[in-house]
């Protein structure tokens, strides 16, 4: 097989079917979180005072989407999954943190997703931080103190910022080498020689807990911290690959046919290589067992959204769908599945914990399919799992090849992905071959081609639920016509070019900012002005 882009070698499945986290967004809430948190690691004392800069997306919708809330609650060290980042503000004023935003606007040379965070410490001491949000939770810092960098958190990364001196540098590789440290990338970046510079350590292991000392009584060190992002450390040393790596869909095919191996038993020896069996399959059960509470609990126990524009609808589909509409219509097993997707979006839009599957605006698709088509089928935990795997490898693909997020590719990227990994996780729970999945993900990415994010008033809520309704349809149908032996003319990696490109090609107004397709309808912005909530 052909030399693996780097970036696969350690990013997991959860963070395909994941971050577990609290809704509404993955890019706006978690991913803007993730990137508070980095920026608030790079300074030794606690956070006094933080300005928050918002650009394109995040300057339009991110009252809507929690994203305010997100990037305090990242900054006072909370975690993607913890439901007291509804609470942010308060708890910043508990723990006197001072608070400030300010709204820039559009500037097309940014990613859509960005934010800089301008923090001082306890200490006094000052750092200005440019965050991007690249969707499905994931993240990228791309500027520290005027400085262009380029930070993931993909691998276990140690940070240092140190005087640009001679010797600098070698004082620093040859200290990570007396701890055993293995460097597997390094970058230094610098304002001017002789100037401020930083230095960015990519290792095969998080470094013991004596490093950070050590490094930072250098001489010329002025401050150092590691970053590691949940989700994204390894027990694969960056850059390795393995037979089950897997760039695209043809190479994913190859590791099927050498492994003798379904696409979920491929994905699941993949992750296992990453972070270890035992961790793989409890990380799995976690997300099965989120899954299943996130798809029936709204159901029995529906509750009014943030903007209050959803709540109830997924209990209205799977009463009503018992009776003559499901013989009718959808079947009684794609109206379960329709029910628990707008589930999903349900407890997502309330701020209730979710698995972004692949984010959090589309996070309906992939376990409503699944566990719906699971209980007809009376499949068992193991079996469902695999399927779980099955749908990860294809947006492990999509999250590589194009995009997920909104704001880049619009809802195509997120409903549409969503839609691909669930029809070819349906065509496995069916019996279908590998390269039958991957053309019911290359049917179903078609058919919602060109599918525009207009979130009314910035809220994950509308049309976001009934396009969820929608890819759960797209899915279904897509795994059918595989499955009866209909073939894509355009193969699964053409067609995530195919998306990608289209998605570039949408207008920003069509790409998560509020200011197009359906949010500026009359009606809609009429019911945002009795909402109240991004005023």
């Amino acid at each position: 097989m052909a030399s693996k882009p780097q970036t696969l070698a350690t990013t997991s499945a959860f963070e395909i079917l994941g971050p577990i986290m609290v809704g509404p967004s993955s890019s706006h809430t978690a991913g803007a979180l993730r990137c508070a948190s980095v920026a608030a690691s790079l300074l030794e004392g606690d956070i006094r005072r933080v300005r928050f800069t918002l650009w394109n997306s995040f300057a339009h919708t991110y009252r809507g989407h929690g994203t305010d809330r997100a990037l305090v609650a990242g900054v006072l060290g909370l975690s993607c999954d913890d439901e007291r980042i509804r609470n942010a503000f308060d708890l910043a004023r508990e723990r006197g943190l001072e608070v400030e935003f300010a709204i820039a606007g559009d500037d097309a040379t940014l990613h859509p997703n960005t934010v800089d965070i301008d923090l001082t410490d306890s200490e006094g001491t000052h750092a200005d931080v440019r965050g991007e949000s690249l969707g499905g939770g994931r993240m990228r810092i791309s500027r520290i103190n005027g400085v262009g960098v380029d930070i993931s958190g993909t691998y276990s990364t140690l940070f240092v910022a140190h005087r640009d001196v001679p010797g600098a540098l070698a004082a620093l590789t040859g200290l990570l080498a007396r701890y055993n440290v293995n460097i597997a990338f390094c970058r230094t970046y610098r304002t001017e020689a002789g100037g401020q510079a930083y230095s960015v350590f990519e290792t095969d292991a998080a470094p013991d807990a004596s490093v950070l000392p050590a490094v930072r009584a250098l001489e010329p060190v002025d401050n150092a911290t590691f970053i590691e992002l949940p989700g994204t450390s390894s027990s694969l040393a960056p850059g390795v690959s393995t037979p089950e790596m897997f760039d695209d869909g043809a190479q994913l095919l190859a590791a099927c046919d050498k492994l003798k191996m379904n696409i979920g038993a491929v994905m699941a020896v993949r992750e296992a290589s990453l972070i270890g069996e035992d961790r793989c399959v409890a990380s799995m059960r976690r997300v099965l067992a989120v899954m299943r509470e996130e798809t029936t609990n709204p159901i029995s126990n529906p509750r009014t959204s943030l903007g209050g524009f959803i709540g109830g609808e997924a209990r209205k589909v799977a009463l009503n769908g018992a009776g003559r509409l499901s013989s009718a219509l959808m079947g009684d097993v794609q109206t379960m599945a329709v029910a628990r997707a707008m589930a999903v979006l349900e407890r997502s839009a309330s701020m209730g914990v979710i698995v972004a599957a692949p984010t959090a605006g589309s996070a309906g698709v992939v376990p409503g399919c699944v566990l719906a088509c699971a209980e007809h089928l009376g499949l068992d935990d193991h079996e469902i799992m695999d399927a779980l795997f099955c749908a990860a490898a294809i947006g492990l693909n999509l999250s590589t090849s194009a995009c997920v997020a909104g704001a880049e590719g619009g809802c195509q990227a997120e409903v549409g992905s969503a839609a691909a990994m669930a029809a070819a996780a349906l065509v496995q729970m069916l019996g279908g071959s590998p390269a039958c999945a991957l053309d019911a993900a290359s049917i179903a990415l078609s058919n919602l081609l060109g599918l525009v994010c207009d979130p009314v008033g910035g809220l994950v809520e509308v049309p976001c639920q009934n396009r969820n309704a929608i890819g759960v349809a797209a899915a279904f149908s897509s795994a059918q016509l595989a499955l009866s032996g209909v073939g894509s003319l355009v193969p699964f990696d053409e067609m995530a070019k195919v998306m990608l490109a289209v998605g570039h090609a949408l207008p920003a107004s069509l790409r998560e900012t509020a200011r197009g397709g359906v949010a500026q309808a009359p009606s809609a912005l009429e019911a945002c002005r009795r909402c109240g909530i991004c005023g």
